[in-house]
This record gives C-alpha cells, structure tokens and sequence, in this order.
C-alpha cells in the first residue's frame, strides 16, 4: 500500500452524523465515543495544517421516510426525536469557522451547499468519517465519488449497526472508490 500523501490546502474532512441522537446508539465495529474522538483528533490535525473541517448533522425530525420492504432505522410512528439529538456532541471538536450542513436524508450532498463550500475552498480531496459507515458515509461517498472528489476512508474513524456492514463497506466497496486508511496514517501525513 503506497504512502498517503495530502495536501491539507485542498483537503477536508467530512463527519458524518456525529450528533446525540446517533452517537449514543450501539455502533459497531468501534464504539460511537471511539469514532468522535478520532474524528475530534483528525478535525484538530487538519485546521491547523490549512484544512477544512466538514461537520454533517441530519435534522432527525424531518428525515425523508420513503416507503421500504425493510424496517428502517427507528419507528416511524415514534413522536419526533427532541431537538438536542440533531445537535453536534460537544466531544466532536466542532469550532466556530467550521462548515456545517444539514441534511434530511442520508447523503450529504443532495438538497444541500455541500458541494458548493467544497468548491469555494478549491477542496480537491474528501477524508471520511462518521457514523454509519454503511448508510450515511457511504452514501455521501458515492455522491463525492460522482462528481470527481478524491476519497480517503478513516476505517476506525467510522462505525455502523454491525460489524459485517461494516467490513464489507471497507473492504469491499470503499477500496473501489478511494483509499482506505486508519487515523493514525493520516494524522502521519498531515504533519501531526
């Protein structure tokens, strides 16, 4: 596997879903806390090489529900969730400065400026993270893949609902889409 090289000027990091209603839930392969301080430790790594930090939140009270052959992800007849769960967790390292978007359905790009504050920052390159690595991130990732982004994959900086969603993500489709790395390979080649 080559060396990761980055440029922190064209690079930003996204982070999918790091908000209370979703971090609390029981993700795997590595714990919801794992995956934000990871994230909180790239964020840091990356602003002060000259990166950007992306920070996604889904509104879980207006989240699209189409009709589905299988259960989605909670019940929806189930009153709407309080506002705080579509609130960033203070632990993920959000800093005044940083790009936030809002999103009403599992990828980040449709129906928001994602794309748009990418460009304006002349972002070339995409770091991905968050939670769930099988659901939001990767369906964030196709979107990027689409429109030209390069991908790098932050595999323990990621999590879903079970371990073999998650592996075959990273190993199966992340891998034809980018590259996948560990934290502390990127941390490595952003200086930190």
């Amino acid at each position: 596997m080559p060396t990761l090289e980055l440029d922190p000027k064209t690079t930003a990091a996204i982070f999918i879903d790091l908000q209370n209603g979703i971090v609390s839930r029981p993700i795997q392969p590595y714990p919801g806390s794992e995956i934000v301080s990871r994230s909180a430790q790239l964020a840091a790594a990356l602003r002060a090489a000259g990166g950007t930090a992306v920070y996604v939140r889904v509104e879980l009270a207006e989240i699209l529900r189409p009709a589905t052959d299988a259960a989605p992800m909670s019940d929806p007849t189930a009153p709407p969730p309080p506002p705080i769960a579509s609130q960033l967790v203070a632990e993920s390292g959000h800093q005044p400065g940083d790009v936030v978007i809002t999103k009403r359905q599992w990828g980040a790009f449709y129906g928001t400026d994602l794309d748009q504050q990418l460009r304006r920052r002349n972002i070339r390159t995409i770091l991905m993270a968050g939670i769930a690595t099988n659901i939001g991130v990767e369906s964030t990732a196709r979107a990027a893949h689409d429109m030209g982004y390069q991908l790098v994959f932050v595999e323990d900086a990621m999590g879903t609902f079970s371990p073999e969603w998650h592996t075959f993500a990273t190993t199966q489709v992340f891998p034809m889409m980018g590259r996948v790395r560990k934290t502390e390979e990127i941390l490595k080649a952003l200086g930190a």
